[in-house]
């Protein structure tokens, strides 16, 4: 459902097939505390599992992995994985390089662009996301692009001693064309 890797390209972002080329980006991604703390990562990462990563994903026909990018310059990734063939449903996942870069609408923009080509030019029906409910800034932005809460996975995040939930969102494709805007 994924196999083309296409370039999405708004007002603000474009949005690339992810590659080596990414990876000092990834890497700052990956190892900012407040990014690490909103994704619940407890992982350290490496430049070299990084350039891996990123040099495969373009052979993966079931996701769909695009490096956010503003003036040319890597400010995060935004994913669809998880897909569920049979039910036309996949997972949508966010990361922005962290507070230098955050509250500037790229992330906005990013979700857009791939919840209009995942509803137009593929059969998907439903795009589902985690998010912690600490994140309001987060949950702000799904439900203003058409997420809706179905539930709450109860104490799903241990950080720094203390339990979060994770609120489990999603966005249907009868939804999203009912309150979708132009990104023309």
């Amino acid at each position: 459902m994924f196999a083309e890797k296409p370039t999405l390209k708004g007002e603000r972002v474009t949005l690339r097939p992810v590659g080596p080329e990414h990876v000092e980006g990834l890497l700052e991604l990956v190892s900012d505390p407040d990014v690490r703390r909103l994704t619940g990562s407890h992982a350290g990462f490496d430049a070299e599992q990084l350039r891996l990563w990123y040099a495969t994903r373009g052979g993966h026909p079931d996701r769909l992995d695009l490096a956010i990018m503003a003036d040319d310059e890597y400010v995060g990734e935004v994913v669809l994985n998880e897909l569920d063939a049979a039910n036309l449903s996949c997972n949508l996942r966010i990361g922005l390089i962290g507070p230098r870069v955050f509250g500037k609408g790229y992330g906005t923009e990013a979700i857009e662009l791939v919840l209009r080509h995942a509803f137009t030019t593929t059969p998907l029906h439903r795009i589902r996301l985690g998010v912690y409910a600490f994140n309001e800034r987060a949950r702000h932005v799904y439900k203003k692009l058409g997420f809706v809460e179905e539930g709450v996975e109860r104490d799903a995040l241990l950080w720094d001693g203390e339990w979060h939930d994770c609120v489990l969102m999603a966005v249907l494709r009868r939804e999203w064309q009912a309150g979708s805007r132009s990104l023309a």
